[in-house]
């Protein structure tokens, strides 16, 4: 299992905290250190909706161009806007065999202790 997200996040903070408490093995991806591949976020665009990955109400998409904002409905588009921007990707991601959670929800993220 993987976490997707930025280190020093609260949200982030959040969820490592949680899955230690709940002895969950999980690996670290860093958004700033590490970046985020083409084909990742193709395959993620698969399964999640561009609007669910894409977090239009933080400070990094906020200070995009109008024009820029708009273009989150072409995918190759936001792609781009995504490896340029990591910081944009709703966090965290969590990838297992379980699928994908977006955002730390302890109810949600429950079904990780099973």
């Amino acid at each position: 299992m993987v976490i997707y997200g930025i280190k020093n996040c609260d949200t982030m903070k959040k969820a490592f905290t949680w899955l230690d408490r709940n002895k969950i093995a999980y690996s670290f991806h860093n958004y700033k250190t590490e970046g985020i591949t083409k084909a990742k976020l193709q395959e993620w665009l698969k399964e999640i909706p561009v609007t669910t990955l894409i977090n239009t109400k933080g400070t990094t998409f906020k200070k995009l161009s109008e024009a820029e904002q708009a273009s989150i409905n072409h995918k190759s588009k936001a792609i781009q806007l995504m490896m340029a921007n990591p910081s944009m990707i709703k966090r965290p991601l969590l990838e297992s065999e379980k699928g994908y959670l977006i955002g730390f929800n302890e109810k949600e993220w429950s079904i990780l202790k099973k």
